[in-house]
């Protein structure tokens, strides 16, 4: 790419013409966007790994004063460091990717606003898990605190922002930037469609898995992780593709 030129000969219009042929096969390699679909759909799908191994039932008392009395079962499941350092170290890999590709192809990359966002979505996230943690997990029927707001867990609020406080946030949003980085409207489809998925709750009764299965987050990462592992493959086919034509 860095002996490519335009004649400076012709009318107005060659120029003009040669130098979008130009800008369009720049951005075609600078792209490289199946490579982190790719991080992000292993590291969704090893989540349920995660969730499997520490997958824990309790039976706990029923608070006082709510509509359950006796026992009540609780069930918790997730590792607090697996998503930080895993969207961390993914997002650093992916940096990595594109400044070693823009040096071997003698181009620029703007990945730094993808990075730099996606580092901040996932630091916002931490600090909220660790607020969550601080305050401690609430009893079955009791208030969730959120940031200082008191909600109920079953409320269809507190489920939305739970939802949009994960991954939604710390992978979705991200994405977003990236298509724009990189001015793909393939991706831009890829990440609302992500993003639905992972604001509509995904109940695990379709898959047949009961909530206290081990298992019972097959649902939730399964489906995302494979959507970001089919887009990978799609845009890896695209560029090979692109490859092929431009030689």
């Amino acid at each position: 790419m860095t002996d490519a030129s335009v004649s400076a000969s012709g009318t107005p219009r060659e120029v003009l013409a040669g130098l979008g042929d130009l800008t369009r096969k720049v951005r075609a390699a600078q792209r490289g966007t199946w490579f982190p679909l790719l991080l992000l759909g292993v590291l969704t799908l090893g989540g349920i790994l995660v969730g499997r191994f520490t997958f824990k039932v309790e039976t706990v008392a029923c608070p006082a004063g709510g509509a359950a009395t006796g026992d009540c079962t609780l069930v918790t499941q997730g590792s607090a460091l697996y998503w930080p350092l895993g969207l961390a170290l993914a997002y650093a890999a992916t940096a990595f990717f594109y400044i070693r590709r823009s040096r071997a192809r003698g181009v620029g990359t703007r990945v730094r606003p993808y990075v730099l966002t996606g580092i901040f979505l996932v630091a916002l996230a931490s600090a909220t898990a660790v607020w969550s943690l601080h305050h401690g997990r609430p009893a079955p029927g009791t208030p969730l605190d959120f940031w200082g707001l008191h909600l109920d867990p079953a409320s269809g609020a507190a489920r939305f922002l739970e939802r949009l406080a994960g991954n939604a946030t710390a992978v979705g949003l991200p994405l977003l930037v990236l298509a724009w980085v990189e001015r793909s409207r393939a991706l831009v489809l890829l990440a609302v469609v992500y993003l639905a998925i992972e604001l509509v709750p995904l109940t695990t009764g379709w898959a047949g898995i009961p909530p206290t299965s081990p298992w019972s987050a097959l649902p939730a990462f399964g489906v995302p992780g494979v959507l970001l592992l089919l887009g990978a493959l799609g845009f890896g086919l695209a560029e090979q593709t692109g490859r092929r034509d431009a030689s």
